[in-house]
């Protein structure tokens, strides 16, 4: 009952921003990472699975290359990648599995469309593609999840105080390495090569027909031989904007 008492506060809550967020524009949220202490730096680098299948090259590539990572993964996806989750699991010191939804529907609580995909619409429907996108990643086994990215990475600003009060926190970015995996692989190269020191890299292991898959790892390696060390969002303290982290 305190549960349910605690989803439509937030829901209400949500339900009286609603008019000041049509106003509002949609966010982007950046994310940064401390920077190192000494050394070359370190960055985080995020891949978001959203549906479809594995790109394989990156992901053999992260195990041969001892790159950590942290994987954005949706219901639609989990259930139709078991192979991967396996190898994924069979590796938790390089991988660690986020929240990305249960549908990949962008977590805007009014109804538009965000690069051709259609928003939640409301503040339950938000709700709704954040908790099952939990629930699904229980049911791997997997620990509960810390952080949420929902599909398209824009959010209203209603939606993340919603989204904060379920405890989780909301995973920006500051380099966009592959533009939604639509990238060439040298652009996609280029883009991951350039991190620097503090920086959260976003790109995608779920298009394998991809070039810009290619690009991934050829970025990554890039970065590996300056000497910059890859750390999982949970092992590194991440400042957010927008209200997404504190």
């Amino acid at each position: 009952m305190r549960l349910l008492q605690k989803h439509l506060c937030m829901i209400a809550m949500s339900a009286a921003l609603i008019s000041s967020a049509h106003a509002s524009p949609l966010v982007e949220p950046t994310l940064h990472i401390k920077p190192a202490a000494s050394g070359a730096g370190r960055v985080a680098l995020t891949l978001d699975a959203c549906g479809g299948k594995t790109d394989t090259r990156i992901l053999l590539a992260l195990v041969e290359n001892r790159i950590p990572a942290t994987i954005f993964v949706t219901g639609i996806w989990l259930k139709r990648n078991a192979a991967a989750v396996a190898i994924m699991q069979a590796h938790p010191d390089l991988f660690e599995l986020e929240n990305h939804g249960g549908r990949h529907v962008p977590a805007v609580d009014t109804p538009q469309k965000i690069y051709g995909i259609s928003s939640a619409g409301s503040p339950e429907a938000v709700l709704a593609e954040v908790e099952s996108g939990a629930a699904a990643l229980a049911r791997t086994g997997e620990p509960a999840p810390k952080w949420f990215r929902g599909a398209t990475a824009e959010y209203s600003p209603s939606a993340i105080a919603m989204i904060r009060k379920l405890g989780f926190k909301i995973a920006g970015f500051s380099i966009n390495g592959d533009g939604g995996s639509l990238l060439g692989a040298k652009e996609t190269a280029r883009r991951i090569a350039a991190a620097k020191d503090g920086d959260v890299i976003i790109s995608h292991i779920n298009q394998p027909t991809h070039a810009a898959g290619e690009g991934v790892v050829q970025g990554l390696l890039a970065l590996k031989d300056k000497g910059i060390t890859f750390v999982r969002l949970d092992d590194a303290e991440g400042t957010g904007n927008h209200g997404t982290t504190d």
